[in-house]
């Protein structure tokens, strides 16, 4: 008895590509989790915040000393001042700040912009919130934005612009030309923008994240997502966060006060205490660690046949099967792991007018210890003939 809103998006494409890797114990780069702990001692940080008492209900708009040290940590490296106690929230993950805000500021009707491939769960949140998305297709493989086409986008129902910078699943990290251009046209359109930058810490060579927040006119038109799982590698924490003008972190707020009222209280704290230790040294061998791994999956990748185009950011590789499977991307998905023993997504579950830019490609996620990659590059290898 699914509701009308949810029967068009069937079971998330996760959840069915993890269950077919389990059974046939294949290496899983299908989901974007990582295989390892962070060096950081979140074990240790979340052990004294229970200890202390940290047990029962948070402030609904996060923990004190967490809202602190988000909005310290925010101005110091991106310059952007935001007022802890009415510009910050935090929320159980990026996903739920997200439909958060779509559920308190979004009316049955708007209109919202949605690039794709774009993750699952964005034109879910829109179908809750009654509104209506449109989509501009970024092609492979450069995935750039054209400003005729993007134009098109808006119209006077256009209420709100989801951006995904550094963008899952491309890579693509959206240049400052990019960013002011989305920018133009928002501010023409009195268009609100909500940006997920889970992904801000992991950018590769010369790529530089820049929050859309940071372009001039946009501080008080953005509300910027981002959480800790990505970059702390403890995705099971969900622990996410918001920042923005106090009306659009209102809206936001009104909607999570009914959903969840507060994210876990001791979670809250050992993540606070945690984030204070965490200097340039950690983001430093973040990135090292992380484009070592990136290195070694696109030279496999390019050997076995594929085609490949290196990743600005994230930790996703979408690759071109053309040259090794005459089906689309979810029978060679099924095709790897029954062959290979490796498990990856099948890009088209993130497309909705341009499924077909989808089928030619597969998505492989290297956040994983290198022992784990070593293991999934020499079955790929193998089994597609190399």
């Amino acid at each position: 008895m699914v509701s009308e809103r949810f029967k068009p998006f069937g079971t998330n494409i996760f959840t069915e590509i993890t269950t077919r890797a389990q059974e046939k114990h294949a290496i899983n780069l299908s989901q974007g989790f990582p295989d390892f702990d962070c060096p950081l001692d979140f074990s240790g940080a979340a052990a004294r915040a229970v200890s202390e008492g940290n047990n029962q209900y948070a402030r609904s708009m996060g923990c004190p000393v967490l809202v602190e040290e988000i909005a310290r940590v925010i101005r110091v490296k991106s310059g952007l001042r935001y007022d802890a106690y009415t510009e910050v929230a935090v929320f159980n993950g990026a996903s739920e700040g997200i439909a958060g805000f779509f559920l308190g500021f979004l009316n049955p009707g708007d209109e919202v912009i949605l690039f794709e491939p774009h993750y699952d769960s964005y034109p879910v949140c829109a179908a809750m919130a009654g509104a209506v998305p449109r989509y501009y297709t970024m092609r492979y493989p450069q995935f750039t934005i054209e400003e005729n086409e993007l134009r098109k986008c808006f119209n006077p129902k256009t209420r709100l612009l989801l951006l995904n910078t550094p963008h899952n699943p491309t890579g693509k990290v959206f240049s400052r030309e990019e960013l002011e251009l989305i920018a133009r046209l928002c501010i023409e359109h009195d268009v609100v923008v909500i940006t997920d930058e889970v992904y801000e810490n992991l950018t590769y060579g010369p790529a530089v994240h820049i929050s859309m927040a940071s372009i001039p006119g946009m501080r008080d038109r953005t509300v910027t997502v981002s959480s800790a799982g990505k970059t702390f590698s403890i995705t099971g924490w969900k622990i996410g966060w918001a920042t923005g003008p106090a009306p659009l972190i209102e809206a936001l707020q009104s909607a999570h006060q009914y959903l969840s009222f507060a994210t876990a209280t001791p979670l809250q704290h050992a993540f606070a205490s945690v984030l204070k230790t965490a200097g340039e040294d950690y983001y430093n061998q973040l990135n090292s660690e992380y484009s070592e791994r990136r290195a070694l999956l696109l030279g496999s990748l390019e050997k076995t046949g594929f085609g490949v185009v290196p990743p600005d950011g994230a930790y996703y590789i979408l690759a071109d099967f053309s040259d090794l499977w005459e089906g689309d991307d979810r029978s060679f998905v099924y095709h790897l792991i029954d062959r290979c023993g490796v498990a990856a997504i099948p890009p088209s579950a993130f497309y909705t007018e341009g499924v077909e830019e989808g089928k030619r490609l597969v998505r492989f996620a290297f956040c994983k210890k290198l022992d784990t990659l070593r293991e999934a590059v020499l079955r790929i290898e193998k089994g597609l003939g190399v």
